[in-house]
């Protein structure tokens, strides 16, 4: 299979492909496009792929593999081919989420899953979605009662009360048994 270059390259026109290349450099694209895009310019500006390799921290088959890419596909050639998954929640939506997490008092995973799929028709696949909400929510999940007792001094007082208790019954039990091995 042989590859024809764009028909548009001229090798002798350096300066309209630099022109393109700052304009897809300005544009602020994704870290890794930037880099090939930045070889490649570099390349094409007569620098040396040894010491591009140096400055960038990439292989010369690294530089070459790019620009033979810009020169046969233009600047659509250096961009990512996968982009990621799209969200399931939409911006906006996920927002709508937190805040109505963070009005409740009490959160059950079971009652967002119910939520969410009531309200956006949306189930995720994993539990660590929702998970990841409750944390940006400022929640956590693993929450088992209903308030923080530390937020009712009454509550506070009873249980360290039972602790006291409980060491007190310990140290008892300790005492008795030293007693009767002594």
């Amino acid at each position: 299979m042989t590859v024809e270059p764009k028909p548009d390259f001229n090798l002798t026109d350096s300066e309209n492909l630099l022109e393109e290349l700052s304009a897809f450099i300005e544009s602020n694209p994704e870290p890794r496009e930037l880099k090939r895009a930045v070889a490649v310019r570099m390349v094409l500006s007569g620098i040396e792929p040894i010491k591009i390799g140096l400055i960038l921290g990439v292989s010369k088959a690294f530089i070459s593999k790019w620009k033979n890419r810009f020169i046969f596909e233009g600047v659509e050639g250096l961009k990512l081919g996968y982009q990621g998954a799209k969200p399931f929640l939409k911006p906006q939506e996920r927002e709508n989420v937190i805040e109505w997490l963070k009005l409740k008092d009490y959160w059950l995973l079971e009652e967002l899953h119910d939520e969410i799929l009531e309200k956006y028709d949306v189930r995720f696949n994993s539990l660590k979605s929702y998970y990841n909400l409750f944390k940006d929510a400022g929640i956590s999940w693993k929450k088992s009662q209903k308030l923080n007792p530390k937020k009712n001094p009454d509550e506070v007082k009873k249980r360290r009360q039972e602790i006291q208790d409980l060491l007190e019954n310990n140290r008892e039990c300790d005492s008795f048994t030293r007693k009767v091995e002594g």
